[in-house]
């Protein structure tokens, strides 16, 4: 799953991006509206988390303006800007959540999973394919009963993978909703992160190589 952070302090940024980042997801950080817009323009992302001051306008204005086009992106506001009005006003622009500065890092990790599950179709907390068991909430995987040790990229692609079970996913999918905008599409990524889950996943297969085309997750 791959987020927008909208942040123009740098050192926050950096912080959460990273917190993000070892909880699985992809993440692209824009310091400007102006970044942000085109970035929404450019990707699909599964959920959004912004800042609203920055240094050309309020983040209100830019989801005000997106929704109105029909734009569905689950928006969380991530702000110090702290009364009822600020978290209405949010709410009445189209906002889904509204985390006041300070914050704790874990609750923000845990909110933005949230909104990423319930970007495009509904996805549930806990996926079973055959005897894996995939647990977003408590981002544990068990096979047979025994948990397995992913790293954070192997997680997200598993969780990608199974979100869309039995239909192939390929790797531009992969590299869109899994890598962020650093990532070389052209390297190998993806090859070496599906060989080393196939290698944690072991025997009986179910992560399947459709050639020339992707990957498919299921008992088949």
């Amino acid at each position: 799953m791959r987020v927008l952070l909208l942040e123009d302090d740098r050192e926050l940024a950096g912080a959460v991006a990273g917190a993000l980042r070892r909880s699985g997801l992809a993440v692209d950080v824009a310091v400007t509206l102006a970044a942000a817009d085109e970035a929404f323009d450019l990707t699909a992302y599964d959920a959004a988390i912004l800042d609203r001051t920055l240094p050309d306008g309020d983040a209100l204005d830019l989801v005000h303006r997106r929704r109105g086009q029909g734009w569905q992106v689950p928006v969380l506001f991530l702000t110090a800007r702290d009364t009822v009005a600020d978290r209405v006003a949010g709410f009445e622009v189209g906002g889904d959540d509204y985390l006041v500065k300070p914050f704790a890092v874990p609750e923000l990790v845990a909110r933005v999973r949230g909104l990423c599950r319930r970007s495009g179709t509904t996805r549930p907390a806990v996926i079973e394919v055959a005897d894996l068991r995939i647990d977003s909430a408590r981002h544990e995987v068990l096979r047979a009963g025994v948990r397995l040790t992913l790293t954070p990229k192997e997680f997200g692609v598993l969780e990608l993978l199974a979100a869309r079970q039995a239909t192939v996913v390929t790797r531009t999918d992969l590299v869109e909703h899994c890598w962020d905008e650093m990532a070389d599409p052209m390297s190998n990524v993806v090859d070496v992160v599906v060989a080393q889950l196939r290698r944690k996943l072991g025997p009986p297969a179910l992560l399947h190589t459709v050639r020339g085309v992707g990957y498919r997750l299921d008992a088949g």
